[in-house]
């Protein structure tokens, strides 16, 4: 995969971009202490998503203490918060992400707190350096990333509507400038019967947890006629109240995943046909609720290639992309088929280490992942700085965004 503005193919950054680029490293390396701490704070007080209400707080506090406007709980998400520096009537707004959720029962196993951080120091280390913009920076604080699609929220609401391109980055156990993600449906299936004891009057029950049990069965056999690359995956949150009762209400949360919006869609259907299956083989009745649609991911080769030149040049070494095969899914996709849009992966821990995992949890506090969040900050505010300083970065961005498709595997 090419990428115009990898290391090999940039064209030779001028003497006073240079300079720019080193005055971004030594004022990200000035605020180093203040982001580490702030990293840490998050990570020792996980919050769940759309209830990020201390690191929302900590963030925006931040922001508005270096001289952004700071809008809070905007989109209607009370969690949600933009920062604001500049003039958009001089030139483009370019937006830095900043997600700040946890897992449940793991805590920051996807390493939001570094992500967060990483935004936030991209964010604060340009705006030092280039207080006067061409433009606007914008550092936007997007909850919920975990289930609840933040993004999309925000998306439906306009906040991204005057956005010319944004940035962020997750980390991993490789560093890829470009990756692929699916498409994914979160749904709710509750089925509803009728409560008897589960002995003395057995027949006068409809057993909901028996219409769970089918539903599992049936996705199960489903699995053999979706595509390779579908997930269908899911837990049961209520399962009934005591054994000696027919339970009559269970709920689960499911999830359906595949390499395109329109392939998910079809495979949702079909999961909720095996949901009104089990309902009517059990005397039951069934709610399947949809939550926001994950979009597949569309990134933005020109404005990915320059932040892998950019982090080259710190010392990164970056990995060549491979598509292949189904991945995690994020509200990020919705944003990159909007607009230009990059969500490069960072390597801070070793290869083959689990995502959304405890080892993860304890990799991204580590020295290394803290040093190379501070590598990513430099190497994000640099490629933001670009499309602000250079004439023709942004117009080439968005002319591979009008004539591109999403990444998807072949």
């Amino acid at each position: 995969m090419t990428l115009t503005g990898a290391t090999g193919t940039a064209p030779a950054a001028s003497d006073q971009a240079g300079a720019l680029h080193r005055r971004i490293a030594d004022a990200v390396a000035d605020l180093a202490p203040r982001l580490l701490a702030v990293s840490r704070e998050l990570h020792a007080h996980p919050e769940l998503a759309l209830v990020e209400h201390r690191a929302a707080a900590l963030l925006a506090d931040v922001l508005d203490a270096e001289g952004f406007t700071v809008d809070r709980g905007v989109g209607g998400v009370p969690t949600a918060f933009r920062g604001d520096v500049g003039d958009p009537a001089g030139g483009p707004t370019v937006a830095l992400l900043c997600e700040y959720d946890a897992l449940p029962g793991i805590g920051h196993g996807c390493g939001h707190n570094l992500i967060a951080a990483g935004g936030l120091g991209a964010a604060l280390a340009l705006h030092r350096v280039l207080p006067e913009l061409p433009g606007r920076l914008t550092c936007l604080g997007t909850p919920g990333e975990e289930g609840a699609g933040g993004k999309v929220l925000l998306l439906d609401a306009g906040v991204f509507d005057d956005v010319d391109a944004a940035l962020m980055f997750h980390p991993g156990d490789r560093t890829l400038a470009v990756r692929h993600a699916t498409a994914c449906q979160p749904l709710v299936v509750e089925f509803t019967g009728r409560a008897a004891h589960a002995a003395a009057s057995a027949p006068e029950g409809r057993s909901a947890l028996a219409a769970m049990i089918q539903f599992f069965v049936g996705t199960d056999a489903l699995r053999q006629f979706v595509p390779e690359t579908c997930r269908l995956h899911g837990i049961i949150s209520h399962g009934g109240e005591a054994a000696n009762v027919v339970p009559a209400y269970t709920r689960a949360e499911f999830m359906v995943r595949g390499l395109l919006g329109e392939v998910v869609d079809d495979v949702t259907a079909r999961v909720e046909a095996v949901a009104q299956a089990a309902a009517a083989a059990t005397g039951t009745s069934v709610t399947v609720t949809r939550g926001p649609r994950y979009a597949e991911r569309k990134n933005n080769k020109v404005m990915a290639g320059r932040l892998a030149g950019h982090l080259e040049r710190g010392g990164v070494p970056v990995e060549e992309a491979v598509l292949r095969g189904g991945t995690g899914s994020s509200d990020i996709g919705n944003v990159s088929l909007r607009l230009p849009t990059i969500h490069p992966y960072l390597q801070v821990m070793d290869a083959g280490t689990p995502t959304h995992s405890e080892a993860m949890a304890e990799a991204v506090v580590t020295p290394r992942a803290e040093q190379a969040m501070l590598r990513m900050a430099t190497a994000l505010a640099c490629t933001a700085a670009d499309l602000f300083t250079e004439p023709g970065l942004l117009d080439s961005a968005r002319e591979e965004f009008a004539t591109t498709g999403p990444d998807v595997p072949r």
